[in-house]
């Protein structure tokens, strides 16, 4: 007479989450980045198509990491499961499915840049947790039914004392694993010299209710990256190293950033991912250190080009050198907001570049630079089929109305915003249904490399319309109407919104 299947399922799962439990509080004991189901999840997206990748990013935006990392750990609940009824046939091939799952954490762990030797660890305790405790839990199943009262009730004790076991290990993984929390704490007691509190110029903002405010909150600007555990640097222990074509070398560390002289500048940030109308773009006021100054430095040699920049996680991207050394405040930024940079945005230091998409210039947890060529390497995004090189391209957007919202017929006060950093922003045009283009009014212009707010009174009839917008550069150039998807190189062409007046 054999069991259910119930009980040999609730043993593969009570298995695989007491591994995951123990592989997690190992992780935190070892203050390592991230634990084997992140890196797992981090496997998936360098293995992920740039095309793939790109339509998650236009599905769910910011939401793709946990969504991710949600999927991965429903994948592994149910090769739990399946792993019990393997057990079910024999134990011996419950245990080598746990073990098929551990060599895909070891790969996973292996593929993280710089993996540290101690990183294997997590995986071979997790893997011989699940396999003793399997063992156990169908050791009560096997030696008579599980009818058997006397060994139901074994089976039930064993299954609840893993059941609170994990949770209390996981717990005590969660308060091991500091290092997050302790940077986190060492970056809250900085006291910045030379960074100043971020204040909005007068006349940048045109005072419409529901355009987005032209300044960015730090707890509110966008985030699109591949690191599902924000690399944990504590001050002491950051460098960067800038070396390649260069005539010296230079290490350094984050004392000697400080000690330098401090640029800030009002620079708008937008992902190569942003569609045409979307919201992957933000505003901050940022202060670090010019890269041209560390660059004359080194000393740039004859004929390169390119920086190739590499984050402590391993992503790297490519920076024209020209868009660093022609004045622009292309910068290792230290703040965001007068305040350190928060960890999930590059504490302790990160790039900022304007002018230039997120995938060729911001370099989050920055640690290396090398002065070289584009034709001697390919960076993250550029070997999925992105551009090399990611200049921003000229456009604008429409904030109020909303789409599909309903507003009052007569004269109606419409908005937005518009964009091309390094260039700025002249002038900014609207069109109702097939009438006329009409000028719009602009909030400060000055700032080149921040957004400009935008707002136009329109004398609008009851019934359904149509409104669009396109903006005129500093340089005369008029924003296109072509329609273009963001890969490889950012989405163009005018926003248009449709909405209805009674």
């Amino acid at each position: 007479m054999r069991t259910s299947r119930w009980p040999w399922l609730l043993a593969g799962l009570l298995a695989g989450l007491a591994g995951l439990a123990t592989s997690y509080l190992t992780s935190g004991l070892l203050n390592l980045r991230g634990n084997p189901v992140t890196q797992v999840a981090e496997l998936v997206i360098k293995l992920t198509p740039g095309n793939v990748a790109e339509s998650a990013i236009q599905a769910v935006g910011h939401k793709d990491k946990p969504l991710l990392v949600t999927g991965v750990l429903v994948v592994l609940l149910l090769c739990f499961a399946g792993i019990g009824l393997a057990a079910r046939r024999a134990t011996d091939w419950g245990i080598g499915l746990f073990i098929v799952l551990g060599v895909i954490g070891l790969v996973a762990q292996q593929s993280q840049f710089n993996p540290p030797v101690a990183g294997v660890l997590p995986i071979l305790v997790g893997v011989l947790t699940w396999t003793v405790v399997l063992a156990l839990l169908v050791a009560q199943l096997r030696p008579r039914p599980f009818l058997d009262v006397d060994n139901g009730r074994r089976f039930l004790l064993g299954a609840a004392a893993v059941g609170v076991g994990s949770a209390v290990v996981g717990g005590i993984g969660w308060r091991a694993g500091g290092r997050l929390r302790k940077v986190d704490a060492a970056r809250r007691s900085l006291t910045l010299t030379g960074v100043t509190p971020p204040k909005v110029p007068a006349g940048t903002e045109v005072g419409l209710d529901g355009i987005e405010a032209w300044a960015t909150p730090a707890g509110r600007f966008y985030r699109i990256d591949t690191s599902l555990s924000p690399p944990a640097i504590a001050p002491a222990d950051w460098t960067v190293r800038i070396h390649g074509m260069v005539d010296h070398e230079l290490t350094l560390t984050y004392d000697d950033l400080l000690r330098r002289k401090r640029t800030e500048a009002w620079v708008t940030l937008n992902c190569v991912s942003n569609t045409v109308g979307g919201n992957l773009i933000s505003n901050g006021w940022w202060s670090g250190v010019r890269l041209q100054d560390l660059l004359d430095e080194a000393g740039v040699q004859a004929g390169a080009d390119a920086l190739k920049q590499t984050s402590d996680d391993g992503w790297t991207c490519g920076t024209p050198i020209s868009a660093v050394t022609d004045g622009r405040d292309a910068m290792l930024a230290i703040a965001l907001n007068g305040e350190p940079l928060p960890i999930e945005h590059g504490f302790p230091v990160r790039t900022v570049v304007p002018g230039l998409y997120g995938y060729v210039s911001a370099c989050k947890w920055v640690r290396d630079i090398e002065v070289t060529t584009f034709d001697a390497f390919t960076a993250y995004w550029t070997e999925r089929g992105w551009s090399a090189q990611g200049p921003v391209k000229l456009a604008s957007r429409i904030d109020v109305p909303r789409n599909g919202h309903s507003v009052t017929a007569g004269k109606v006060r419409v908005g937005g915003m518009a964009w091309q950093q390094d260039i700025g922003i002249r002038a900014v045009e609207v069109q109702l249904d097939a009438g006329p283009w009409q000028p719009a009014h602009l909030g400060r212009t000055e700032l080149d490399d921040a957004w400009v707010q935008w707002d136009a009174t329109l004398d609008v009839p009851s019934g359904s319309h149509s409104l669009r917008v396109r903006a005129t550069n500093k340089n005369g150039q008029v924003q296109t109407a072509v329609q273009a998807a963001p890969a490889p190189n950012g989405a163009s062409g005018w926003h248009t919104i449709s909405f209805q007046a009674g």
